[in-house]
C-alpha cells in the first residue's frame, strides 16, 4: 500500500482507504476541512464505501455537533461531542480499557478489554446505539470507538498503543470496508 498525507480533496477521493488522524481542538478543524473542501470529500469517501478509520478528533468531528465552540460538525454518526464531565481529571490521559461492544475486522485478535492510549477532553456521545463499537470507563462509561459499515473511529490513539494499536491499524489496513 501507498501512503500520503495531504489536504487535497481529490488525493482523499482518489484512496483507497482514508485515515483520519485526530489532535487539536475540533473548531479550527471544521473551519478549516471546511475551506479546503476536505468535508465534502470526507463524506463522499464514506458514501462510496471506502474504508475510514478516525482517530480521537478524527471521532468527534463525525458527530452532528460538538460543545466545543458550540461547532457544527460532519454529521456522519448521529450524535454530539461532549466535555467530560466536572470532576474528573482533562485531560484524560494515559492507559485505559476498551470493552469491545460488538464483534468487527479491525478488532480481530484484539482480546477484549486491552488497553489503549488516551488523550482526550471531550467525548462522542452517540444518538444510535448499534454505531457503538467500544466503551471505556472514565468516571463514567464513553464510547472510545463507533463503527458503521465502512467506517471505524475510535477516541484513542493506535498509533501511542504499543503492539494492540498496530494490531488495530494493521486491520485497517487489510480491511476492505465490510463488516
Amino acid at each position: 500500500y501507498a501512503t500520503l498525507i495531504t489536504v487535497n480533496p481529490e488525493d482523499v477521493l482518489g484512496a483507497a482507504g482514508v485515515i483520519f488522524p485526530g489532535q487539536g481542538s475540533s473548531p479550527p478543524a471544521m473551519t478549516a476541512l471546511r475551506a479546503s473542501g476536505m468535508d465534502e470529500a470526507i463524506r463522499e469517501v464514506i458514501r462510496r464505501g471506502k474504508p475510514f478509520f478516525g482517530v480521537c478528533l478524527g471521532l468527534q468531528v463525525l458527530m452532528d455537533w460538538t460543545e466545543e465552540g458550540e461547532t457544527d460538525c460532519l454529521h456522519v454518526l448521529a450524535g454530539t461531542t461532549l466535555k467530560l464531565p466536572p470532576g474528573l481529571k482533562v485531560p484524560h490521559m494515559g492507559w485505559n480499557n476498551v470493552c469491545q461492544a460488538v464483534s468487527h475486522p479491525l478488532w480481530r485478535g484484539i482480546a477484549d478489554d486491552t488497553r489503549f492510549y488516551f488523550v482526550h477532553s471531550y467525548y462522542a456521545h452517540s444518538a444510535e446505539p448499534a454505531e457503538v463499537a467500544g466503551t471505556t470507563a472514565y468516571g463514567f462509561s464513553f464510547i472510545s470507538a463507533a463503527a458503521r459499515a465502512n467506517i471505524f473511529a475510535v477516541q484513542f490513539h493506535p498509533e501511542k498503543s504499543h503492539r494492540q494499536g498496530l494490531t488495530l491499524l494493521q486491520n485497517f489496513v487489510r480491511w476492505d470496508g465490510g463488516v
